[in-house]
């Protein structure tokens, strides 16, 4: 049975398995005269919202639990959303294939072998089209972990909506839209990194008249901590891109408060359970400091820091696939334990394939267990004066603090990463977990201790080659049918305004209504803009 709006909304009364009344908060004794106490730590809802950003968190509304999905074409991909919102999922989150994210059409050399491999294959409006079929923009919110090519999946969400008689206005979601990260540790950049911190300062400013309620970036430390990061510098170099992007966006003219309240953040939740308890309640204090006292934010909701989390891939271990559910039954606790906003939980067979039906199931299970049977969701920030969640806090919000002045000395952090700062870092400290597990100082239960042998897992989805060679003859299909006048004058346009000035989101969006294709609006911007080049750190 699917769950609606009013399934989230909690009981009144909450209490153990034994009965035993759980007070909504709980404090030391003495807590309520310790200014100092209280400086830090105060009631959650208020600044600097070290136990959450709402005051009463999961009491009155569970996080959203969010699975990332898609794979092969937009068919396949539709049929897993409806089959994990029949399920009991509350929010959709897309994950593209590898040429959508980096501006490529599925019929470029570029493309070849990749097409629908690691998400779901888009080209032009057509495919949009099917994959959000039968599924009510209005009433469910979607996230897309898109980043160079965001603006241009954002303009095709909106034309979705607009198919379905629904106003941008209505739209609820987040597009990642984070480029920064992507040139520390994930690599699917198009442009140098000033057009596309222009493009994001134009997201902005067009979603804040157009798409009121969209998150407008997801700043992410997820693929930070993947590439092999601390907590500290997760979160560090995480809010350190928050800050750049705020800048960028005043510089250009835009009120913090105007569009600070839309921007959120995206969290890894590590097997280190209490550590990651402590990493999320640093990172709401840190922020909610930075954006008082940097950028003179006034609106409360513009020094909250509101974060989905996915649970840490890469501790998934292809060895015992099975363990994986336990790892990720840890994580998950954490990110809810740490206050998340929406959660993915990650499936048991993903080191080595994307995840069939069921372990998606298992998946969502695992949150749905968390949050209706552990009683951990029915009071806030429970583990809130524990002597140790609090020094891991304090500690944690001192690395960062320490981090981001490092930033600062080297101009911020485009400068940051030009000059290989961040990258470096993130490699040193990669290098050291390693050279843990190999060592023995780090045991990780199947890898290098606690190994048997094992037999080929089986029933483990494989995307068919034929994926690829149908989406193409669907893209020249609709290449045939549309009207190739308004697609050129479109792309005209859409350069114009990349040589210029003006707000690039409205052209974008003129030429997806045309159904010009992905490819076609990137290479057009590619003209203009160029390419990024990594460079060499030595």
């Amino acid at each position: 049975m699917s769950s609606t709006k009013s399934d989230l909304k909690r009981k009144k009364e909450f209490v153990t398995a034994s009965r035993s009344v759980v007070d909504e908060l709980y404090f030391p004794s003495n807590a309520m005269t310790d200014s100092e106490y209280l400086s830090k730590i105060n009631f959650p809802g208020e600044f600097p919202f070290t136990r959450g950003v709402h005051s009463g968190m999961y009491r009155s509304s569970l996080w959203t639990m969010r699975q990332y999905a898609g794979f092969a074409s937009a068919e396949e991909s539709n049929k897993r959303y409806k089959y994990l919102l029949a399920q009991g999922q509350t929010g959709l989150s897309v994950a593209f294939d590898l040429p959508t994210q980096i501006g490529y059409d599925s019929d470029s050399d570029e493309a070849a072998g990749e097409v629908g491999k690691v998400g779901v294959a888009i080209d032009t409006l057509a495919d949009m089209e099917i994959l959000f079929n039968g599924i009510p923009l209005d009433k469910i919110s979607t996230s897309m972990t898109i980043n160079s090519s965001a603006a241009v999946l954002l303009a095709l969400y909106i034309a979705v909506a607009e198919k379905q008689g629904i106003s941008s206005l209505k739209l609820r979601g987040t597009i990642q839209n984070d480029i920064l990260k992507e040139y520390i540790a994930r690599g699917t950049y198009i442009f140098p990194p000033q057009p596309s911190m222009r493009i994001i300062t134009d997201i902005f400013a067009f979603c804040k008249e157009h798409v009121p309620l969209w998150n407008t970036i997801s700043i992410s430390g997820y693929h930070i901590r993947e590439a092999g990061s601390t907590a500290s510098e997760e979160v560090g170099f995480t809010l350190a891109d928050g800050i750049a992007y705020v800048e960028a966006a005043v510089k250009v003219g835009l009120n913090v408060d105007e569009f600070a309240p839309r921007l959120s953040f995206f969290f890894n939740s590590y097997t280190d359970l209490l550590e990651e308890v402590g990493k999320f309640r640093a990172a709401r204090r840190v922020w909610a400091k930075i954006m008082k006292e940097r950028f003179g934010a006034q609106n409360p909701k513009s020094l909250m820091l509101r974060f989905h989390t996915q649970t840490a891939g890469s501790t998934l271990t292809a060895q015992q696939p099975e363990n994986n559910i336990v790892r990720v039954t840890i994580q998950a606790l954490a990110a809810v334990l740490g206050g998340t906003q929406s959660l993915h939980t990650n499936s048991k067979d993903e080191a080595l394939a994307l995840p069939t039906e069921e372990s998606a199931r298992i998946a969502l299970r695992t949150q749905q267990i968390i949050a209706h049977e552990s009683g951990v969701a029915e009071t806030v920030d429970p583990l809130a004066g524990s002597y140790y969640i609090e020094a891991i806090t304090d500690r944690i919000e001192n690395e960062v603090v320490d981090i981001i002045k490092k930033i600062d000395s080297l101009g911020g952090m485009v400068q940051a990463i030009e000059q290989g700062y961040v990258q470096a870092s993130i490699q040193k400290s990669a290098y050291q977990y390693q050279q843990d597990i190999e060592s023995l100082e780090r045991v990780i239960v199947g890898v290098n201790k606690f190994v048997v042998e094992e037999k080929q897992l089986e029933g483990l989805l494989r995307v068919e080659e034929t994926v690829e060679k149908i989406q193409i003859e669907s893209l020249k299909k609709i290449k045939r049918k549309r009207d190739t006048l308004a697609v050129t004058e479109a792309l005209i346009k859409l350069k114009g305004a990349a040589q210029g000035t003006d707000n690039l989101m409205p052209h974008i969006l003129s030429a997806v209504r045309a159904y010009a294709s992905i490819g076609e609006i990137c290479n057009t911007l590619r003209e203009v803009f160029g390419e990024y080049k990594e460079s060499v750190i030595l």
